[in-house]
């Protein structure tokens, strides 16, 4: 549904709008195709950057795979150097699953209690 008011803006026209009207009323300039060669050289550059980074990541990525794997496969073997009491400290320290159930409900009624304060 249109409001009335814009209804009658576009019914009523002054002096002012029928000369800028009149001014911006024209034919295309010819061009001899020159516009469209530009749009498509446009376009070709934007599908050109859109993929650039995804292949470059892409073969960045396979080239760096196989040191990834050794570097992987080496730390590894490292932990059989680490005693179990450090192994065992470590996964003591990491947040049990009713730690962060509660920490996630906190959040929640901070962002709530903000939200209201807000409004």
């Amino acid at each position: 549904m249109t409001s009335k008011i814009i209804n009658m803006a576009e019914k009523i026209k002054d002096a002012e709008d029928r000369l800028l009207e009149s001014m911006f009323e024209s034919l295309p300039i010819a061009d001899d195709g020159f516009s469209v060669k530009v749009v498509r050289k446009i376009r070709r550059r934007l599908w050109l950057r859109r993929l650039t980074l995804p292949v470059a990541a892409s073969i960045g990525g396979l080239i760096a795979f196989k040191p990834l794997a050794g570097l992987a496969a080496t730390l590894a073997n490292f932990t059989s150097f680490v005693p179990d009491a450090y192994l065992n400290t470590a996964a003591n320290a990491l947040p049990q699953l009713q730690m962060l159930i509660m920490g996630a409900m906190l959040l929640a009624v901070c962002l709530l209690g903000l939200r209201t304060l807000e409004d």
